[in-house]
């Protein structure tokens, strides 16, 4: 019937904008959580896109299990019909295991956070917002002696709502002053401390003995996979190459 057709591929359509919608929305996160976040949060984004991936291709190769179906090769399509039964209880374990076990995962951003872009668009409308230079000086030379004093990276869980209640300057200010004044996201902002720390640590001769993986949760992170990424981006090196270079420059 033409109605059932139509209805079939209306579905197929909604679907497919849902999707674009859903990674639309992943990508906005992304940038909060990057302006707003420099500890376990950013792993939300990571398995909800990993997740949307997944559902995403099972439905394209359900797509194609479809196409296939009234195609000169029939059977490939039930082949795929069968992989696709066979992988259904996979993933719903894995998400259930995700969710039992981290279920911070699931933890939703904060409705009331806006991307630095929406920030600016704003106070170009409203221009006596605003903060002139001079004030952007004093709040980054209290938020760099804050940083270096009370050592807050150290926290894994920091967020930029932190270092504004102990700072006592505003979010909108601080999120302003590090992702737009100094060009860098709080999550590199706050992972670029952690690594001169970790720096430190590596180059002080009495501490040879305490392994990277120890090191990186002293200075805040909570993942070798990240530090390792933030350390090789900072330095150009890994941790361990870094730490064998300074030891043949002491031989």
């Amino acid at each position: 019937m033409i109605e059932l057709q139509f209805n079939h591929i209306l579905l197929h359509i909604q679907l497919i904008v849902y999707i674009i919608a859903v990674f639309m929305v992943l990508r906005k996160a992304k940038k909060l959580y990057l302006e707003n976040n420099a500890g376990t949060n950013i792993n939300s984004y990571n398995w909800l896109f990993q997740f949307a991936v997944v559902l995403s291709t099972v439905y394209f190769v359900a797509i194609l299990k479809n196409v296939l179906k009234f195609s000169d090769h029939p059977y490939i399509s039930e082949w795929i019909k069968i992989g696709l039964l066979l992988v259904q209880l996979p993933i719903i374990c894995w998400y259930l295991f995700k969710a039992l076990n981290n279920p911070g995962l699931f933890r939703n951003i904060d409705s009331k956070l806006k991307l630095v872009s929406e920030i600016i668009s704003e106070e170009k409308k409203d221009e006596h917002l605003a903060l002139n230079e001079e004030e952007y000086d004093e709040e980054l030379l209290k938020l760099k002696k804050y940083m270096i004093g009370e050592k807050p990276f150290l926290n894994p869980s920091l967020t930029i709502k932190d270092i504004s209640n102990e700072t006592e300057i505003p979010v909108r200010d601080l999120s302003l002053l590090i992702n737009h004044q100094l060009g860098q996201h709080f999550y590199d902002f706050i992972n670029n401390y952690r690594i001169e720390n970790a720096m430190d640590i590596l180059k002080d001769g009495t501490k040879s003995k305490v392994t990277v993986l120890e090191i990186l949760y002293e200075v805040g992170f909570n993942s070798k996979s990240s530090f390792n990424t933030a350390f090789k981006k900072h330095t150009g090196t890994t941790p361990t190459a870094y730490r064998k270079s300074l030891q043949n420059n002491i031989l």
